[in-house]
């Protein structure tokens, strides 16, 4: 007999990520041999820049492959704290950073070492949907402040306002935006300013981790830069996934108060312990090299952004807008809600768009529901341009197979 394991009351609420079983599905269809396109993940399609893994493979050839510091090597914190400096005016001493397996974990810490049961945290929506569940595991309740496409899909002053109650301890700023794209300007960010310097008492998580992939040139702003006063009690999070195509490297950081960066590291200690001691080497040698390749990549998303936003908008049923950052869009489907497949089945959500793109068109996409806003899909814009343009003649055909 297989004994059942007695869970946590912690996982009740919990379940497998949206975008794991998503991916699960696509491989199995992979694996029986459908080509399937995948336009639902965060991978990007560039590869790690190779000075970034020659220096990787100097410091395995130096032997420099046993544990670190569990906040992280000396040499990438100095990394770090100048391109704090240098992207967003923020000067922060090493022991006001710590270095993570990913930026997941380092928001992951924040919250585990800073919530108890029933206090708040703010999350605009649409989300990235690990905010939700990180925050249910750190014992925290989600409070969610859905964004609408008419306001940019970006947090406004007068919601955020209405949703802080006393037990509000976090309110989460991603810029720009994981799943929509939006990117808040200086000036968006100043609004939230005049409601957060009210409630002294209220912590700001900023996510910058797609900081580098905006279409405008400048990095994302960021709250702490903006407004000097709220440093004192901003985590700034960032990693080196998206913008250096390192996701699998697993190197996040996060930079703050040294009363929480030292607790996120007692927690680190006794979970993960510190990075790979090869992928913060490759890590110093992304920040501190040349960042011409940021921009170039940025230019290079952009153009695939505008194909593929052409190529949605000629589908029927679907409609977007071309997102400032990050390489998602979010795909309007209420046109195709209630429109029936070749084999009568109803589409009745945007879930049931995305598992019969998935079935019957070979294509991946994100379901909104999962993100906190419906009815829209998330589409990936990380492919080669003979990618994207199969995808936006599949995507058309799918539509238009609809009754």
């Amino acid at each position: 007999m297989t004994a059942t394991p007695i869970l946590s009351p912690r996982m009740s609420g919990i379940k497998a990520s949206p975008a794991s079983v998503l991916r699960r599905r696509a491989r199995e269809l992979r694996a029986a041999g459908r080509d399937i396109i995948e336009l639902s993940s965060g991978n990007l399609d560039f590869p790690t820049p190779d000075h970034v893994i020659a220096a990787a493979h100097a410091a395995a050839l130096r032997s420099e492959t046993r544990y670190t510091d569990v906040d992280g090597t000396p040499e990438l914190k100095r990394a770090v704290q100048a391109a704090l400096l240098r992207d967003h005016r923020l000067d922060y001493r090493l022991d006001e950073i710590v270095i993570t397996n990913g930026s997941t974990q380092a928001l992951f810490n924040a919250l585990l070492a800073t919530l108890a049961p029933g206090d708040e945290v703010i999350v605009p929506a649409p989300y990235w949907a690990p905010y939700l569940d990180q925050v249910r595991l750190a014992g925290g309740t989600p409070v969610v402040v859905p964004c609408a496409q008419n306001n940019g899909f970006k947090l406004r002053a007068e919601d955020l306002q209405a949703a802080i109650s006393p037990r509000t301890r976090w309110v989460v700023v991603n810029n720009p935006v994981n799943p929509s794209g939006a990117l808040y300007s200086r000036e968006d960010l100043s609004e939230i300013v005049t409601v957060l310097l009210r409630h002294p008492d209220i912590w700001v998580l900023a996510d910058g981790v797609y900081e580098h992939i905006v279409f405008g040139g400048a990095p994302a702003p960021t709250l702490a830069d903006i407004e000097p006063r709220l440093k004192p009690r901003t985590l700034t999070v960032s990693g080196l996934a998206k913008s250096y195509a390192m996701m699998g490297w697993r190197i996040g950081y996060a930079a703050g108060p040294s009363a929480l960066i030292s607790a996120m590291i007692a927690i680190q200690s006794e979970t993960t312990s510190g990075a790979s001691s090869i992928s913060q080497a490759a890590a110093v040698a992304a920040l501190d090299g040349a960042q011409d390749v940021l921009l170039a990549r940025a230019a290079i998303l952009r153009a695939r952004r505008d194909r593929f936003v052409e190529l949605v908008n000629e589908c029927a049923g679907l409609s977007c807008t071309p997102p400032e950052g990050t390489f998602y869009l979010l795909a309007g489907c209420a046109g195709v809600i209630g429109k029936r497949t070749a084999d009568g089945k109803v589409i009745a959500s945007d879930r049931d768009f995305a598992t019969y793109l998935l079935e019957k068109a070979d294509l991946a996409v994100f379901p909104g529901e999962d993100l906190g806003l419906s009815p829209y899909v998330r589409i990936s814009f990380a492919n080669p341009s003979s990618i994207i343009e199969e995808a936006g003649m599949r995507l058309k055909r799918a539509c238009e197979a609809l009754q």
